[in-house]
């Protein structure tokens, strides 16, 4: 068995691109270990449940202003990589769609920022850093937006160099802003970061030999907007309803139970979100263009279980390390005030496994653009997370949403078992 991990470890890109992601992952980590610990210390559970309303904003309104068509880029760009046409038209359309969307969704921020801070965070104290946000998102955008086209071209080096320098201005920003503004200063950093990492994409962009004018500027057709505007409805919905989901949630758990409790779960989320980092960041960069491009069944199954063999064993390793030193963590990620959470580590962890099991078969979705089974298994799923963890919370306290967790990631990926299979066998 060691011999079968050692060969599909030396042999498969997915390898390759997690060593050339593994510094910019490495780097993210510890600007968001300081950016929690910051709020930990300061703000307390509570403090860092009201951040992960935050949080989740802007992760909703950061993938809106693109359109959310950057998967859709990915793949297309892949695609076409020996049609030149098709792909400049494909990028072009992207271009438009992403700076409509986002200046949109400026004008919005920069009117409403007030009220916006009120519903998100209950408190217009930080409006400002709704309207520093309605400045500049599509900066942010346009970052998104040239990665894409970067991954597209699979142009690793490239984008993984883009990642590593802006996490490490990311990490000077933080540093910066928190030491004068402490935590307004943190979600300031969060924000600017992306708006400065554009001009180091854009430079690189500039640079490549594939990058002309009409690979951006080109007339788009009909057919390239439907079918980005396919890869927008899916991602959207994952936009919307993720984050809504935790929303709700988070919410229920601060009002029934308290916002410590709260505060409780967003921490021990928050260090599962850092570890599969590890992870997931290898996948989205490697996985959607690797499986967009395959043609065969036979290509496809064996890409993978190739992935299997080497994730998996990886999530076991990582997860089985936090539970054994989780009060060690506890008290170096957060404080003290934190170490209520270490009984909800178990079911966590578990459904972080079986989570990666199943985002490694939901990909195939993405890669096959099957746009009406991807959206219907997102609300379905992530409406059966609310519904499971409101029951268990309400039965079981602040331990029945990782029972929830677990639980809606063991449905989800018997689906994607049924839905992969469907894909392989399907004689059309």
């Amino acid at each position: 068995m060691f011999n079968i991990f050692k060969r599909s470890f030396s042999n498969s890109g997915f390898v390759k691109t997690a060593l050339l992601t593994g510094v910019a992952t490495i780097v993210k980590i510890i600007t968001g270990f300081f950016i929690n610990k910051i709020i930990a210390v300061f703000g307390g559970p509570s403090g860092l449940a009201v951040i992960g309303n935050f949080q989740n904003f802007i992760s909703m309104i950061t993938i809106s202003s693109t359109g959310a068509i950057d998967s859709g880029i990915v793949k297309y760009t892949a695609e076409y990589s020996d049609d030149i046409s098709k792909k400049n038209k494909i990028i072009s359309a992207g271009l438009r769609i992403m700076l409509v969307c986002s200046l949109v969704l400026s004008i919005i921020l920069l009117i409403f920022h007030s009220k916006i801070s009120l519903a998100i965070i209950q408190t217009d104290k930080y409006a400002n850093i709704f309207l520093l946000l309605g400045f500049t998102i599509t900066f942010s955008a346009l970052n998104i937006f040239l990665l894409s086209v970067l991954n597209g071209h699979k142009e690793m080096k490239k984008y993984v160099s883009v990642n590593i320098i802006s996490s490490f201005i990311g990490l000077i920003l933080t540093l910066i802003l928190t030491y004068y503004f402490s935590i307004i200063g943190a979600l300031y950093s969060l924000i600017l970061n992306q708006s400065l990492a554009v001009l180091i994409s854009l430079t690189f962009v500039i640079k490549a030999k594939w990058a002309t004018r009409q690979l951006f500027f080109s007339q788009p057709n009909k057919e390239s907007f439907i079918r980005l505007l396919k890869y927008s409805a899916m991602l959207i919905t994952s936009a919307l309803t993720g984050p809504t989901a935790l929303l709700i949630i988070r919410n229920h758990i601060g009002s029934s139970i308290s916002w410590d409790a709260a505060g409780y779960w967003e921490g021990v989320s928050r260090i599962s979100s850092v570890y599969l980092m590890l992870i997931t960041s290898s996948i989205s960069i490697y996985y959607l263009p690797r499986m967009s491009e395959l043609k065969s069944n036979s290509e496809i199954k064996k890409e993978l279980f190739s992935s299997y063999k080497i994730v998996m064993p990886v999530v076991v390793i990582l997860g089985a390390g936090i539970f054994v030193f989780k009060n060690f963590i506890i008290v170096v990620l957060f404080s003290d005030s934190f170490k209520p959470m270490k009984d909800l580590f178990a079911f966590q962890l578990i459904g972080d496994f079986l989570k990666i099991a199943a985002w490694l078969l939901s990909y195939l979705m993405v890669a096959r653009a099957m746009t009406k089974i991807y959206i219907t298994t997102e609300i379905i799923f992530n409406a059966s997370f609310v519904v499971l963890s409101l029951l268990f919370i309400n039965k079981y306290g602040i331990l029945g949403v990782t029972y929830a967790y677990a639980l809606n990631y063991l449905f989800y990926g018997v689906t994607m078992i049924f839905i992969f299979r469907g894909i392989i066998y399907d004689k059309n």
